[in-house]
């Protein structure tokens, strides 16, 4: 069985959560920091390959009236880069709070200042990917 990738991509830091081999919980977590596309595309497929990734779930920042704005559409288009970069399918799910979610757990533990900076996005990720990983399990 291959491991499912979150990615909530980011303008200067991408937050990468790579599932376990049953794909049912998050196994490891990583911060990439590039404000170069192209640069975390290579460093996610280098990813991929070390994890023995199958799939990839990109997060899409939708309002929370459910409309897309551009920040939607630049995560599309690097689902799509991706998506050709890697050969594997590349799945977009809605990301709606997912960084206040992260931003709220990290509070709860203390974590504050350059540590919650360089935390938050990998705590997205994950929770991207949980997301992800119940909706399969239904």
């Amino acid at each position: 069985m291959k491991r499912i990738m979150g990615v909530d991509y980011g303008d200067a830091r991408t937050g990468i959560a790579v599932s376990d081999l049953l794909c049912s919980i998050v196994g490891t977590t990583t911060v990439i920091h590039s404000r170069n596309a192209e640069k975390t595309i290579a460093q996610i497929s280098a990813m991929v390959k070390d994890s023995d990734v199958g799939e990839i779930v990109v997060g899409l920042p939708k309002n929370m009236d459910g409309t897309e704005g551009p920040r939607a559409e630049l995560c599309r288009g690097f689902a799509q880069q991706l998506e050709q970069a890697t050969g594997l399918p590349v799945r977009l799910w809605d990301e709606r709070r997912t960084t206040v979610e992260a931003h709220n757990i990290l509070s709860q533990h203390n974590y504050h200042g350059k540590k919650r900076k360089d935390t938050v996005d990998a705590v997205a990720a994950s929770l991207i990917l949980e997301g992800y990983l119940a909706f399969r399990g239904r």
